[in-house]
């Protein structure tokens, strides 16, 4: 699942495949009834058609397009291709809407939006402990460290407390035998041995137990430290913290195997090499990436540290903040300069992006213990770019790119849309990590834990922002990238955009379809959920996974294989519950369809030794690892897209090796 491919890129072309990513959500535009209607946002009385007439220079606060000047015939304009669609960006689109964008973009005139750079002071300059938002005037913690100026530094326990029969509490990813970082629940060998900084993660501590059958796994004991081994300079024995990489690589000493670099920022089998850490769009040059948390140079802020402030050189701004005009008042006391003014010159529509406090973003990425977790990329001992296969990580995606886009302004006033980002993937992936994350508190249930993160994302825009009430939130967009979607989502951020990867429209949406326990959210009350359904076609929107590129499928085109040559008529590769081995336990996996498919037309035997009853040889229905699975979908002509806790990769899958995906779902 972790598996990760080489690329040596420019973030230009991290930008590029981010791009990609929201072109590729043509297929769902075409296969599900996702596209939110514009009639949706009339409660704003915006009426989004192409051209916009009004800008912040005129004072206005409604936002009124244009029709499309007299005489333009789109249809003629913008003819449609032989599947009646019309390319939009190299992206073939349905008619109506590639018409739409193609028109707007065309036609569409560039406004002055007015773009205020915040020049407010943060207590103390956040004791170099954070940074400050200069919109605000607040500063934003790194991971440990709290207050008004973070001077105040947390205590995060890696362990629960302990008990005589477990002194090193209750198990938790963050588990330590060794020295624990108390600003970030990390363990790592210490001071007093010959590589302080190297982790010691989860079963690395411990001792392990020898398997009770003969091709078993170890197990570890939770209660037992295994000081003896990690901490010894005896190269015969199975050490860690005091083991020399050149030796152990030249297998002139031990060392113990379960021992491994899972946190990021390390690289090597003994974490040896620091590399560049994962950091929203790597702090854009103007910060370092501080494990996972952007510390931005002096005068620069924001999560990926893109937002100027009034005393960031204006020749270092971003492209989509080049200003035309200048105001620049002072403070007729001090002389202090307040703020900044530019005149900019956009095209609508215009997106605010919040600058949310870091606990719903940069310190979720800082205080990851596993460096895979919900991110899209790591850095190898080159600091070269490595792609990930992390489903999830389209939504850091889609994040950095909006950062980025040309449509972003600082003018709340002026926005059109609003996004809130939140990342789900890392609460829910970071709800096992450690102590402080307070799982416990929700009953074991990571669907409850994320729905009080975005409660509180939503609290804080409440408190601290004017623009929610003026359209009861409807212009304000949300991700939700976990199997379910939004089934979750408070009941208060409901009128908002969904951006998802599932457009569950089952009808009975008061029932958790996910076979995880600790995903389901039947359990959450009502007064915290509301009972609204996991997703609205009416202004929802479904977006694709993400697929690391497979170079050898592109260089071979496997996608234009022609049918002909496709020799497998159905084709799905996956688990198909517990009538196979290592197969999911529950029946109520993948709501039962997967082991219904399987019990029909399984194409490898069963525990029992038994074919699916309909079994044909040109129908692959196997729970067994492909070792060439790309290669198999391009020999299909049809590809089976299957739920398991909730939405499927499948899709994509599918569609970048020309398969037809064929999607089975349950109507409840």
């Amino acid at each position: 699942m972790f598996s990760v491919q080489k690329w040596k890129c420019s973030w230009s072309m991290v930008a590029t495949v981010a791009s990609i990513i929201v072109l590729v959500s043509v297929v769902h535009l075409f296969l599900f009834p996702v596209v939110p209607s514009l009639d949706y946002f009339s409660a704003r009385q915006v009426q989004y058609k192409c051209v916009p007439i009004n800008s912040s220079l005129e004072q206005s606060t409604d936002h009124v397009w244009e029709n499309k000047p007299q005489g333009l015939n789109l249809d003629h304009r913008f003819p449609t291709d032989l599947h009646n669609g019309v390319v939009y960006r190299n992206a073939p689109w349905k008619a109506e809407i590639g018409r739409w964008l193609s028109g707007c973009d065309a036609i569409a005139t560039e406004v002055n939006i007015v773009e205020t750079l915040g020049g407010r002071r943060c207590k103390s300059d956040c004791s170099g402990l954070g940074v400050c938002n200069h919109e605000l005037g607040q500063c934003r913690c790194f991971h440990g460290f709290s207050g008004e100026a973070c001077s105040e530094r947390l205590n995060l326990s890696c362990n629960y407390p302990g008990t005589p029969e477990l002194p090193y509490g209750r198990w938790v990813i963050s588990i330590c035998s060794a020295h624990c970082d108390t600003t970030r629940a990390m363990c790592f060998c210490g001071e007093g041995t010959k590589y302080p900084n190297r982790p010691v993660a989860e079963a690395c501590g411990f001792q392990m137990n020898l398997p009770s059958e003969p091709e078993g796994a170890k197990l570890t004991d939770w209660a037992k430290a295994d000081l003896d081994n990690i901490f010894t300079t005896n190269g015969s024995k199975p050490g860690w913290c005091n083991v020399d990489p050149a030796a152990a690589y030249d297998s002139k000493v031990l060392f113990k195997e379960e021992c491994d670099c899972k946190y990021d920022g390390l690289w090597g089998r003994f974490c040896e090499v620091p590399v560049e850490s994962v950091c929203i769009n790597q702090c854009s040059g103007n910060g370092h990436c501080r494990g996972g948390f952007c510390q931005c140079y002096n005068g620069w802020y924001g999560t990926d540290c893109s937002i100027p402030s009034v005393v960031s050189p204006i020749g270092e701004w971003p492209k989509w903040l080049k200003p035309a005009h200048l105001d620049i008042p002072s403070n007729e006391v001090t002389g202090r300069l307040v703020n900044l003014n530019a005149a900019v010159e956009k095209k609508r529509p215009l997106i605010y992006v919040y600058d949310l406090p870091p606990e719903f973003n940069s310190l979720l990425l800082e205080g990851r213990h596993f460096k895979f977790e919900c991110v899209n990329r790591i850095y190898d001992e080159r600091n070269a770019t490595l792609w990930t296969e992390q489903l999830y990580g389209s939504q850091m995606a889609m994040y950095e790119s909006i950062l980025a886009s040309p449509h972003r302004t600082l003018n709340g006033e002026e926005a059109d849309f609003f996004f809130v980002p939140v990342l789900d993937a890392c609460i829910i992936t970071r709800a096992d990590d450690a102590p402080h994350l307070s799982l416990e508190n929700h009953t074991g249930l990571r669907s409850s834990l994320t729905l009080e993160f975005y409660k509180k994302a939503y609290e804080h825009i409440i408190e601290k922002y004017p623009y929610w009430n003026r359209s009861a939130g409807k212009d304000h967009i949300w991700s939700f990238s976990w199997d379910e979607g939004a089934c979750y989502a408070p009941k208060e951020i409901w009128n908002s955009m969904m951006l998802v990867h599932w457009g569950n429209t089952n009808s009975k949406h008061n029932h958790s379809t996910t076979a995880y326990w600790a995903d389901n959210w039947d359990k959450i009350p009502s007064d915290r959920r509301g009972n609204h359904s996991c997703f609205d076609p009416a202004k929802d929107l479904v977006l694709p996974a993400w697929k690391r590129p497979d170079v050898t499928s592109l260089s071979a085109k496997l996608w234009s294989r022609p049918r002909e040559n496709r020799k497998t008529l159905f084709y799905f590769n996956g688990n198909l519950g517990p009538a196979y081995t290592s197969g999911r336990p529950e029946a109520t996996y993948s709501m039962g369809i997967r082991q219904k498919l399987a019990d029909e037309f399984g194409s490898t035997p069963n525990k029992e030794g038994k074919l699916g009853k309909q079994y044909a040889e040109d129908v692959v229905v196997t729970p067994l690892r492909s070792e060439n699975y790309h290669e198999d979908i391009a020999n299909s002509t049809f590809c089976a897209v299957l739920p398991g806790d909730g939405w499927s990769g499948r899709m994509e899958d599918s569609i970048l090796q020309g398969c037809i995906p064929v999607v089975i779902q349950v109507q409840y």
